[in-house]
């Protein structure tokens, strides 16, 4: 916590970072703040002022602007409460992408081109075309050791013009960058240029954890990694998972692959039976239907099971060139799949209207149309618009 003043406050939008409308606030300036303003690769802080929620912190110069949605009376004397288990976590990711950083250069002579603090991981941008496993798995072993000797990280500040900032690595200060520059030194292994917040000790970082590579933009490859209490967040779900697979395929973690690919294998097995099932059913209706000396102007059907393919062989069964088709296939009640077949152009006249009152789209060509549909409960609105078609038709 931190007592404070506020200095202005004016009316502002936020846009929310998922995307959506604006929300309206206001824009605070406090003489002074704990809550760090999004920059150098971190997201910002959050916390409270006084019980007044803060929403978001930018930096505009050298003034953090904390948005809020109650507007605070200039001059008040207020007490900054921050979100410290928010602020640790960013600490412990960004103390860990400069540990990160400075061996894999040491080590291989890897450069970080940027990196990035996300919400479940990190990553860090390596100007190489690959990292190789071996790589991964000696870099994540340094690291570790680094954390276990206790290494000392300290910040100290130098004047614009110090010699010494040449020494010091970074990409570059911001272009309203004024003031002293801020250095942050892991003892022995990395000093570095940064705004950003951190740990004091590498022993505060608990353990890092490498997930492996990706392939990053412009021949560079992306470290994806986790720190401290992102480990131990990881390991506490991947457990559950475990535990939750061990009771479904009763068996151990150890023979959860092997399970896997056997239920694979089964459900390939039973898709195909199922299919061949299918195909056998669409030539039995059909035949049923046309064995029957009833006329055959109309045929009009609907199952739940079935597909395309099923609709479809029907259609080539029974023959489009003297009766009109209407098969649909999916649950009542939900979405579902329509054909319209039979001669051209009543096909061509109808697939439109049928798609529009089945609330779903199709196309169609040589005397089919077919597409999804989001209304099958509308069927019978369509059976009738074809039997008015028909009756039309028929002399």
């Amino acid at each position: 916590q931190f007592a404070t003043r506020v200095v202005s406050c004016r009316a502002a939008e936020l846009r929310p970072e998922g995307g959506g409308e604006p929300v309206r606030g206001f824009q605070v300036v406090l003489e002074d703040t704990i809550l760090f303003p999004e920059g150098g690769g971190q997201p910002d802080d959050r916390g409270l002022i006084g019980d007044v929620p803060v929403l978001r912190v930018t930096r505009r110069g050298p003034e953090a602007l904390h948005f809020v949605p109650t507007a605070l009376e200039p001059g008040a004397e207020v007490l900054l409460s921050l979100d410290w288990e928010r602020r640790f976590d960013h600490m412990q990711q960004h103390s860990g992408q400069h540990l990160i950083t400075a061996i894999a250069d040491q080590m291989f002579g890897f450069k970080t081109t940027s990196w990035e603090l996300g919400r479940q991981r990190s990553l860090v941008e390596l100007d190489t075309p690959s990292v190789g496993a071996e790589q991964v798995q000696a870099l994540e072993r340094s690291v570790n050791e680094k954390i276990r000797d206790r290494v000392p990280v300290t910040v100290r500040e130098l004047a614009a013009g110090d010699p010494d900032i040449e020494t010091v690595r970074g990409r570059g200060l911001p272009g309203d960058h004024a003031g002293p520059v801020r250095v942050v030194d892991i003892e022995g292994i990395d000093s570095n240029l940064c705004c950003g917040t951190h740990v004091s000790n590498l022993s505060d970082l608990q353990v890092i954890k490498l997930l492996g590579t990706e392939k990053g933009k412009k021949n560079k490859t992306n470290l994806i990694f986790l720190v401290g209490n992102r480990v131990l967040k990881s390991i506490e779900q991947s457990h559950s998972t475990e535990k939750a697979l061990t009771s479904l395929l009763k068996n151990g973690p150890g023979e959860h692959v092997e399970a896997v690919r056997r239920l694979q294998s089964s459900v390939k097995l039973l898709q195909k039976n199922n299919l061949n099932l299918l195909r056998d059913i669409a030539v039995l209706i059909a035949r049923d239907f046309k064995s029957k000396p009833a006329p055959r102007e109309l045929f009009v059907l609907h199952r739940k099971e079935g597909d395309s393919e099923f609709m479809n062989i029907i259609a080539n069964e029974i023959g489009t060139e003297e009766t009109l088709l209407f098969l649909t296939v999916g649950d009542e009640k939900e979405a579902g799949l329509f054909l319209l077949a039979g001669p051209v152009e009543a096909v061509e006249n109808l697939g439109p209207r049928v798609a529009e009152l089945l609330g779903g789209k199709g196309a169609g060509k040589r005397g089919r149309f077919q597409g999804k549909a989001a209304k099958m409960s509308h069927r019978g609105e369509v059976q009738a618009l074809l039997q008015e078609y028909l009756s039309h038709r028929s002399p």
